[in-house]
């Protein structure tokens, strides 16, 4: 048999009812304490949050603008500008991603009856000379990058018996553009560039390449056997470093976590990341070709020095360098141009000559 036991109440009637309630809760006023105190870690922490995500999104939108840089659209063309006969052309990237758009400026003078019929002119005209350069113009421009200026160089070309190839790289090409990706699609461009002008009948092969152009062209040369010389002005090849070199002219970021931001976030939007493009290999390579290489002492965009430390690789006997003392970057042209054409006449002459000694001695 169980009992219950009853708790005892007070005796002398002393009964109250605070002996049976709970013990005491938070007085409200450090209720209203926590309660602000967490209101102000969840500000706080949203606060926060809200810092990390649009420095995120920052980073992000400069990533974005990397890739996809402004390129002004085209404003003439080889006939306007230079009255030089020519044919648009276009063809697939050697990786079959992209397409590549141009001119094809045949080698024939001016005058000729034909001079007007550039379209039928492109294939025939090519078998009259067998020397094409193929121009490879800069980032953040288009085939006639003015500012060299592309045009005069094309006329000089056209007199000296040379074909021309002037495209656009992907990013360049305002009808469909792709993302630029600091040489990996643009060398399997400028490959295919190169096949078309040899399908065309060329058995000399220049490339000639201007900033961001010209390290694209190392980058082709090598995968390719096919280029037989190259004149680089302003060379310029993309590193973490020289990326951050170049955003700070225009942004005051600082390098972290910019840099490693920025970095991580540009194969999102170009799909190619750093270690894709080779150029501690361009860098340590001695090319069994010509290369003239144009630089700058007061290039604020691609450093001096990268342009010196591959020259001084290289032991092809037509090779050489011309640093020009205050030379800004892409701008030697237009400040020395009679130099200019002068040192660039003469280097052409003398891989014409050894090719076609090589070629008599086969």
């Amino acid at each position: 048999m169980s009992s219950t036991i009853i708790p005892m109440l007070p005796a002398g009637g002393n009964f109250t009812p605070d002996l049976l309630s709970p013990e005491p809760g938070p007085k409200p006023a450090a209720i209203g304490r926590s309660r602000r105190k967490h209101a102000a870690i969840a500000v706080l922490s949203a606060f926060t949050a809200l810092i990390l995500l649009t420095g995120l999104a920052f980073h992000g939108y400069v990533a974005w603008i990397i890739a996809h840089p402004y390129v002004a659209p085209l404003t003439s063309n080889p006939m306007d500008a230079k009255g030089l006969a020519y044919s648009d052309v276009s063809f697939p990237s050697n990786s079959g991603q992209t397409d590549v758009h141009g001119w094809f400026i045949p080698a024939v003078p001016a005058d000729s009856p034909n001079a007007s019929g550039a379209v039928e002119l492109a294939s025939a005209a090519a078998a009259d000379s067998k020397r094409t350069v193929i121009f490879s113009h800069g980032y953040g421009a288009n085939r006639e990058e003015t500012w060299v200026p592309m045009y005069e160089l094309a006329s000089l070309l056209h007199q000296l018996d040379y074909n021309v190839l002037m495209f656009d790289y992907g990013y360049a090409y305002s009808a469909d553009p792709s993302p630029a990706t600091g040489g990996h699609e643009e060398s399997q461009q400028l490959l295919a560039a190169v096949n078309y002008v040899r399908e065309q009948g060329a058995e000399q092969v220049i490339v000639w390449g201007f900033s961001m152009g010209a390290g694209t062209a190392l980058q082709t040369a090598l995968q390719t056997d096919q280029i037989d010389a190259m004149i680089l002005d302003s060379l310029f090849l993309p590193s973490p470093e020289s990326l951050y070199s170049n955003v700070r002219q225009h942004l005051e970021l600082p390098r972290f976590p910019s840099l490693p931001l920025i970095e991580w976030m540009l194969p999102f939007w170009t799909g190619t990341k750093f270690n894709q493009i080779p150029a501690d290999q361009v860098m340590e390579t001695a090319f069994s070709i010509p290369l003239f290489i144009i630089h700058g002492t007061n290039d604020a965009k691609a450093p001096l020095v990268t342009a010196e430390h591959i020259a001084s690789g290289q032991s092809e006997p037509l090779s050489r360098e011309w640093i020009v003392q205050g030379g800004k970057h892409e701008l030697i042209f237009q400040t020395r141009p009679k130099e200019y054409i002068q040192r660039a006449a003469l280097f052409l002459s003398q891989v014409d000559a050894a090719f076609k000694q090589e070629a008599s001695n086969s």
